[in-house]
């Protein structure tokens, strides 16, 4: 049973809170859970708390990571902010690479020189 660490969504329209579940991941995404690991609360509530809040079970999200649990990518943000995990986690993206510039070899004409074969340009024969 391939299981994931993701995020559900509770609460009312503009006040949601998060619960961070281990569910099987063919479950939709509020389906029962089955096992509550964290709440994840994003507002900064008037008044109150100046923060965002997070309450979770770091030894329970271990257990099921060490298991083979696969963190969604929001999880994979918040566990790495709650230094859980680690930025060179193999749960990271990989960030893409820029394509290898080519050197131009000494036997190769570079992109500044004309071609033999190619006519000189009008531009060239005024200057």
């Amino acid at each position: 049973m391939p299981m994931r660490l993701r995020l559900a969504v509770h609460g009312l329209r503009h006040d949601r809170i998060f619960h961070l579940v281990a569910i099987n991941q063919r479950i939709r995404r509020n389906g029962k859970p089955t096992e509550l690991l964290g709440i994840y609360d994003p507002r900064v509530k008037p008044g109150g708390k100046e923060y965002k809040t997070m309450e979770w079970s770091v030894g329970r999200i271990r257990y099921w990571l060490d298991v083979g649990a696969i963190p969604s990518k929001s999880v994979v943000k918040l566990l790495t902010m709650g230094n859980i995990l680690k930025p060179d986690s193999p749960y990271h993206p990989k960030s893409p690479r820029a394509p290898a510039q080519s050197i131009p070899s000494e036997g190769s004409p570079s992109s500044a020189e004309p071609l033999a074969s190619e006519p000189p340009s009008p531009a060239a024969e005024k200057s």
